[in-house]
């Protein structure tokens, strides 16, 4: 059995896709075995309501050595789920190939310090973009550098919003995670 570590910042609704994908056997031979969150948030209550283990590590400085404390030698892949700190260039290193995220745009485009949520949504309709999507990609110590495991487009039409745009993207995600996932376990 593979151990994913989950670590959230949110609602965790890509932490309950993961369980969902798990349970059904979309994702083979594996198992959530702790859930890691950053501030108070419901993620935390749904691994508590799937009997998890988790830990609220506050963000701040030492939250990267908090971390590294508390995550299992056994871990197979760190799952970035909505998360929303930045890992420590130690901790990525360490971790190296076996931390995902997954992003709200087709990287490299739209990356980087600030391109989270809405911001992201926001960026693409002001540049006028033709396509969107999500990816999924391995962290590294720069900021959504990493190399993509899986990425899923859509056309952008001249009638999306950001709200619009969101709500694609978060269907993409689920769409494409667990398939991601059971990439990088070598299923």
């Amino acid at each position: 059995m593979k151990n994913i570590v989950v670590l959230v910042s949110g609602s965790g609704t890509n932490l309950q896709r993961i369980l969902d994908t798990i349970e059904s056997g979309e994702i083979q031979n594996a198992r959530v075995s702790l859930v890691v969150a950053d501030r108070e948030c419901y993620g935390l209550e749904r691994a508590k309501n799937h009997h998890i283990e988790n830990i609220l590590i506050p963000r701040g400085k030492n939250f990267s050595s908090e971390l590294s404390k508390v995550i299992p030698e056994n871990t197979d892949v760190i799952v970035l789920a909505g998360f929303l700190s930045i890992l420590k260039p130690e901790f990525c290193e360490n971790w190296n190939g076996k931390i995902i995220n997954i992003h709200p745009a087709l990287l490299p485009k739209f990356g980087g310090k600030g391109m989270w949520g809405m911001n992201v949504h926001n960026a693409v309709i002001e540049a006028k973009e033709k396509e969107s999507g999500a990816t999924v990609h391995f962290v590294t110590p720069g900021i959504d550098e990493g190399q993509a495991i899986l990425q899923k487009a859509f056309d952008v039409t001249e009638n999306d919003t950001p709200e619009t745009l969101a709500e694609k993207v978060h269907k993409i995600e689920y769409e494409i995670f667990p398939i991601a996932i059971n990439k990088v376990l070598g299923n």
